[in-house]
Parts: structure tokens; C-alpha cells; sequence
């Protein structure tokens, strides 16, 4: 019964979703669905509470914000020409999870293809680095890919810094910020935290099954009251943005980056971005904590660290704090 009210629900949104914001009246969804209008009304109204924005009037219902869905369904065009399946196909959406990374190791573990993409409106137990809190209520852009990629272990990090970078990049196009990346994989407006990126890998025999990248971003949701020295892209810009265009934006430039997995061109372009080098910086990991002047990321992700007796520290992980 669950799922085949979700499965309405959905229906109901996607026929709002086909009107493109303009109003489609009770007496044809009710048409088109197969239900009664009063149905199609507890539908509505069930849709509301979870936080979709619906108009209703005399005439009928309309999506406010169209652009903003995140379901399958809205995903028609393709990622590139290369890429062969849809990327509607591709996407597994959910209203809440306790997490979009437990989820898509579970869906990767049974065959789930190369670029999956699991997305939430709302993560109960949303995770950052060092098993910290991530508040991901609704409005915020919250998901995680599935990479099945042939390559070692030993070359997983570069999928890490190509999905910080191809961010970085994919803001500047869509909305002239200048999001500079931290190291490891956080996103940073200035100074303040934008996205946080987590990741998770398992191998089997001397490759890679899957990888998983987990991604938040702060979109039209308010930080503030949540996470310290945290912002959102409204916040920044305004007004409220498509989560839909950042995701999309986002994937076809990350396959662009991960079509050639060269180490030296992917870090260079990430340092490019970077606001840690040359930073004094704070870096806490599970055993120690290191402070001193960040001098560089070489080409295999290692943080390197001079601290104040001058003494340079090599640091593979780790939270990294500018202060």
C-alpha cells in the first residue's frame, strides 16, 4: 500500500510537472490518474506537507517552482552524447533517508550502474568527515553517486578532488561565485562552508566494486541555524535556485573530468581553486591534531603540512580547520 501510494503521489507530481508551472484542473488528473478528485486532493494535500510547493485554486493545481523537482522523471536529456544511458534512468530518489550513502552502498552492492545517483529531500542522520552531523533538511541539495570505475584502489582519491573541482566549476558557470575548494573535498564561500563532500570505497580482490561520493550542498535551505559559519546559495544570491541545474551542471562536468584520470592534470586544476594552500590551517584526525602553514597538495591528494618548529608533515586525511 505504501508504495503504491507513493507510486500516485509521484504520478501526480509528474503530470504537475509536465504543465511547466501552468494550472491542470482536479477533473483531469482525477482523468488521468484514475482516481476521484477527492483522492486527487488528499494526494495534493499530502504532497504539501512533505514540503512540494503546489498552488491550488479554483481552476486547478500548479507546481510553484517546477525546475526545483529532483525525481526521475525530470531528468529527460542525456549527460553527454558518450553516455548512452538516461540519466533519468540513473537517478534514485527518495523523499527521506536516514542517508544517501547507506542507501547507495546498499544499491551498489546489488548491481546499481556507473553514475548512479541517489538523492534526498531530507537525511535524518546525514554525515559529515570523522562521522560528524551534517543538518540536511529539505531545501538543500543532498546525494550520493555510485562510481563502478576499473581502475585500482590506490588511484580512488582522484574522484574525491574531481568532484570538488567539477563543483567548483559548475557554481562559477551557473552563478559567477567563486567557490574556492578545502582540502580534502569541502567547498568554501568566503571562508564559509558551502559543500561538504564525504566518500566511501570497497574493493574486491585488487580493484574497486564501487565508490561512493556523497554530496551536500546548502541550496535554498538556512544554514545558519544549523551548522557554524555555514551558507547557502540563497543566501549568497537572494533568491531561490534550481537543484535540478546545479545536479545536472554538476554530472555532465564531472564526466568530463573523469574521462581522462591523469593524477597531474586533475590535481593542478583543482589547486587552481584551492584556498588551503598557503593557509595556516588546523588538521584533526582520528589519532593526532597538526597546526602550521599548508604548503602544498601533491599529486596523490597528501596534504603538505610545515608546522611551527618547521618540521613538514605528509597527512593522507584528516578534518582540516582554516584558522
Amino acid at each position: 500500500m505504501v508504495n503504491q501510494t507513493q507510486h500516485m503521489r509521484n504520478k501526480v507530481l509528474e503530470l504537475l510537472y509536465r504543465e511547466k508551472g501552468s494550472t491542470i484542473s482536479g477533473v483531469t488528473l482525477s482523468a488521468l490518474t484514475g482516481i476521484s478528485r477527492v483522492a486527487v486532493w488528499k494526494h495534493i494535500t499530502a504532497l504539501k506537507k512533505e514540503g512540494f510547493t503546489i498552488g491550488s485554486g479554483p481552476k486547478g493545481y500548479h507546481l510553484i517552482d517546477p525546475r526545483d523537482l529532483l525525481l526521475p522523471f525530470c531528468f529527460d536529456d542525456p549527460l553527454s552524447d558518450s553516455f548512452d544511458i538516461p540519466l533519468k534512468d540513473r537517478i534514485f530518489y527518495f523523499s527521506q533517508l536516514e542517508t544517501t550513502m547507506d542507501t547507495a552502498r546498499e544499491l551498489a552492492r546489488k548491481g546499481a550502474p556507473h553514475m548512479g545517483c541517489v538523492v534526498a529531500e531530507h537525511q535524518t542522520r546525514g554525515r559529515g568527515r570523522l562521522n560528524r552531523q551534517w543538518e540536511s533538511g529539505r531545501g538543500g541539495l543532498w546525494f550520493t553517486l555510485i562510481l563502478v570505475p576499473d581502475i585500482p584502489p590506490p588511484m580512488a582519491y582522484l574522484y574525491n578532488f574531481a568532484a570538488s573541482l567539477s563543483l567548483s566549476k559548475a557554481l562559477e558557470t551557473l552563478f559567477n561565485l567563486d567557490v574556492r575548494v578545502k582540502w580534502p573535498n569541502d567547498l568554501l564561500w568566503e571562508g564559509r562552508k558551502l559543500v561538504g563532500l564525504l566518500s566511501e570505497i570497497e574493493t574486491q580482490a585488487d580493484m574497486i566494486r564501487f565508490l561512493l561520493v556523497g554530496i551536500g550542498i546548502n541550496v535554498n535551505n538556512d544554514p545558519a541555524s544549523e551548522s557554524f559559519n555555514a551558507i547557502s546559495l540563497r543566501q549568497i544570491l537572494g533568491h531561490r535556485v534550481s537543484r535540478k541545474q546545479i545536479l545536472v551542471t554538476f554530472l555532465k562536468e564531472f564526466l568530463f573530468q573523469t574521462q581522462d584520470m591523469d593524477p597531474a592534470k586533475i590535481m593542478q586544476a583543482w589547486k587552481k581553486r584551492t584556498a588551503t594552500i598557503g593557509s595556516r590551517v588546523r588538521v584533526q584526525t582520528h589519532k593526532q591534531t597538526v597546526q602550521g602553514l599548508a604548503m602544498d597538495v601533491d599529486d596523490t591528494g597528501t596534504l603538505l603540512l610545515k608546522d611551527d618548529h618547521q618540521q613538514v608533515h605528509k597527512i593522507i586525511y584528516g578534518d582540516c580547520f582554516h584558522t
